[in-house]
């Protein structure tokens, strides 16, 4: 199983705020972070060390109009998938919320399985598109493309559809070992007749691509019977 995806829930409303990241961290998928107002929400989102998968985003703010946050994060590049959650559910104020930038409106009260549907879905739309980049160490992931960017050498590295799901599950892995039958399953498929001896060629491939040193991983490590990636090892060097 993947690592908990990190997400942001913005809303004034302590008990619903604590409820929601309660329900939505209880099967170890999501690790939510909380903000009360839309400059405490736009502080963490533009933090350079901010990681977070998506956000839902209560219109109401005590301190702005969380639509009018939404155009603004959208305008300095935010890309991730925001869901608005409100109290109102007008024809109106559903299009108002989309033509803001966000990705999908749900009118409060609402069913915590039909949310996790809807983020689910919103989640796997931007996982699979251009916007997606993830950090690796001191390289930028872009999976759509297959590519990986090393911008303090200015260098691209072209990486095959496989090696690309492989760094992708480990990386949603967050930092946990993935066995490599479990990883053979989600790369390539539950009946394929693939052995390990294949995967265990395509991570050498991919050392061999990624690790200043491939005898030393510091990446892409063998651990618990399987692999694990270290998405933070190497940035430091690359940024000093």
């Amino acid at each position: 199983m993947a690592g908990p995806r990190p997400l942001l829930i913005v809303d004034d409303d302590v008990a619903l705020r604590a409820t929601l990241a309660e329900q939505l961290s209880l099967d170890g998928e999501f690790d939510p972070a909380e903000a009360a107002t839309a400059e405490e929400a736009e502080r963490m989102l533009s933090s350079p060390t901010a990681r977070f998968d998506a956000v839902l985003l209560d219109i109401g703010l005590p301190d702005g109009d969380g639509r009018e946050l939404c155009t603004r994060l959208r305008r300095q590049g935010l890309k991730i998938p925001v869901i608005m959650l409100t109290g109102a559910d007008g024809e109106q104020d559903v299009v108002r919320g989309l033509d803001a930038g966000a990705n999908d409106y749900i009118a409060k009260p609402f069913r915590l399985n039909e949310l996790l549907a809807r983020l689910r879905a919103q989640l796997r739309v931007f996982d699979n598109s251009e916007d997606a980049v993830f950090l690796v160490g001191p390289y930028t992931f872009r999976p759509s493309a297959k590519l990986l960017m090393e911008q303090a050498r200015n260098r691209k590295i072209r990486l095959t559809e496989k090696e690309s799901a492989i760094l992708k599950y480990l990386y949603r892995a967050g930092g946990k070992p993935v066995g490599r039958q479990i990883l053979l399953n989600e790369v390539w498929g539950y009946n394929s007749a693939v052995t390990t001896h294949t995967l265990e060629t395509h991570i050498y491939r991919l050392r061999q691509k990624i690790e200043p040193d491939p005898t030393n991983a510091r990446l892409l490590l063998t651990e618990g019977g399987g692999y694990r990636l270290d998405p933070a090892a190497g940035t430091a060097a690359a940024n000093g």
